[in-house]
């Protein structure tokens, strides 16, 4: 048999790319794949040709799988934006000249229906069927393929430690990329650079308004509120309400709508959805959409469940969308997996995504573009992480016992001897072989306490000052 061209192989490899990014979202096994092949090109390429082709393409990371072992689905990996759009180099997933993220069938057909004129669209309001119709833990939004596919590209080393962990890790550049990320959906005129210069140095372009000014530190107030408060935060009112006053704050005609439900109708921009204007119906559908999203066990899921339906309600005056995003990192941030950013979601289809859940129930398209922009956070952030090393281990494992140390010691207000910490070592029972690295930890983390740390031990900054004037002399030697 004569050998195959390079030409004809890469056509081959372009061939079954191409049927994959047509597939549902959950990917194809091998026989499906050739049938849809064959009725796509009306050639049937050879099983040994097509795992050929597939192991070739997984091993560019162009394409995964949903699981290692026999006859699993096979699915695309979306390629980075910037290089679809400059077309840079041969094996790139082609995508549709007005598409920015790869998109599957379904979620294609659903963009083609919300670009339709306005007055083709059928005027809708609240429908409490489509709640009601989700059963946590028998329906589901993502197929099983793509939650583990996101729940192996989200995970990290953290897992098993206490909520946040991870989160609290990444923290500084977590608050500027979700920051940034999320506000760009909202007309943000910052930069990146810009966003980062005013969140580290409080310098604003100046081109940017007080409302962009304001857009970006509610953020990040949030964002802190979502991390520091980890262990506590939930799927609830308590939540829920406060992470909607943090985005909220002076951005509201009546201070009173911060973190409060609406009791007033609105409108929707540019859609033909009117949400419901009666109060009782906010207040209850509020509370059923919360326990439903508490009862679902995958974290993935979860999240995506908080962007559909807090959206679709519209329980506050204003701010849904945005307080959807953040809410969406509650169950990212306990379970210390990767958050999302939202950095480079592209504006048109997340909108789109988002007005087809409120005109016709239908998730399909942003679904694509939540799994989409979580692969890019998860390939961000992990190259974050690998940038900074793996962390300490015993950092990692007794995190909880050195800020009780620390924050004790602060509020004797003496400093400690080396006999004292191991003292405290012995009373948090630390296993003997790790005390004196705990012990030298512990000195660290006293020895470079300052004011921008105090929230990581629960100490006051009153606190701080009086024990820092107190031990100067001990502490600088």
């Amino acid at each position: 048999m004569a050998r195959k061209s390079k030409r004809a192989v890469q056509r081959e490899r372009n061939a079954v790319l191409e049927v994959l990014r047509d597939a549902p979202a959950a990917g194809l096994r091998q026989k499906s794949l050739r049938e849809r092949y064959a009725a796509r090109y009306g050639d049937r390429i050879a099983y040994v040709t097509l795992q050929a082709r597939l192991r070739e393409l997984e091993a560019e990371g162009l394409i995964t799988r949903s699981r290692q072992g026999r006859d699993p689905f096979y699915i695309p990996v979306s390629a980075p934006p910037e290089a679809v759009r400059s077309g840079q180099g041969t094996n790139a997933v082609a995508v549709h000249p007005d598409e920015q993220i790869p998109l599957s069938v379904d979620a294609r057909q659903t963009r083609a229906l919300m670009r339709r004129p306005r007055a083709e669209r059928t005027p809708v309001t609240y429908d409490p069927g489509f709640l009601d119709a989700y059963e946590p833990g028998k329906s589901w939004y993502l197929p099983q393929a793509t939650r583990d596919r996101l729940r192996e590209l989200g995970s990290t080393t953290y897992a098993g430690q206490p909520a946040g962990t991870y989160a609290r890790d990444i923290m500084q550049r977590l608050i500027i990329d979700l920051s940034w990320g999320s506000s760009r959906l909202e007309g943000l005129k910052y930069s990146r650079i810009d966003t980062e210069e005013l969140l580290a140095d409080d310098r604003s372009p100046p081109e940017a308004t007080p409302l962009d000014r304001q857009l970006v530190l509610n953020h990040k107030a949030a964002i802190e509120f979502l991390v520091e408060e980890a262990q506590s935060i939930a799927f609830n009112r308590y939540t829920i309400l406060n992470l909607h006053a943090l985005l909220a704050e002076n951005l509201l005609g009546n201070p009173e709508d911060e973190g409060r439900l609406r009791t007033r109708p609105i409108g929707i921009g540019d859609s033909v959805y009117t949400p419901t204007a009666v109060p009782q119906l906010i207040e209850e559908r509020f509370d059923a959409l919360l326990g439903k999203a508490a009862a679902i066990t995958d974290p993935i899921e979860q999240s995506f469940f908080i962007m559909v339906h807090l959206p679709y309600l519209q329980p506050f005056i204003d701010a849904n969308k945005r307080t959807s995003r953040l809410a969406a990192n509650i169950s990212l941030i306990k379970w210390n997996l990767c958050p999302l950013s939202f950095v480079d979601v592209p504006e048109r289809e997340y909108t789109e995504g988002t007005l087809a859940v409120y005109e016709l129930r239908d998730v399909a398209l942003l679904r694509d573009v939540f799994a989409w922009a979580y692969e890019r956070s998860c390939a961000q952030f992990k190259v974050l992480r690998q940038s900074m090393g793996e962390p300490d281990p015993i950092r990692l494992k007794y995190r909880s016992q050195l800020r009780i140390v620390v924050a004790e010691v602060v509020r004797s207000l003496r400093w400690p001897t080396p006999d004292r910490l191991s003292q405290f070592a012995q009373d948090l029972a630390i296993p003997a072989a790790d005390q004196q690295r705990f012990v030298e930890e512990a000195m660290r983390d006293l020895k470079s306490l300052r004011p921008e740390r105090l929230a990581r031990y629960a100490l006051r900054k009153s606190e701080f000052d009086a024990w820092d004037a107190a031990v100067a002399g001990e502490r600088s030697s």
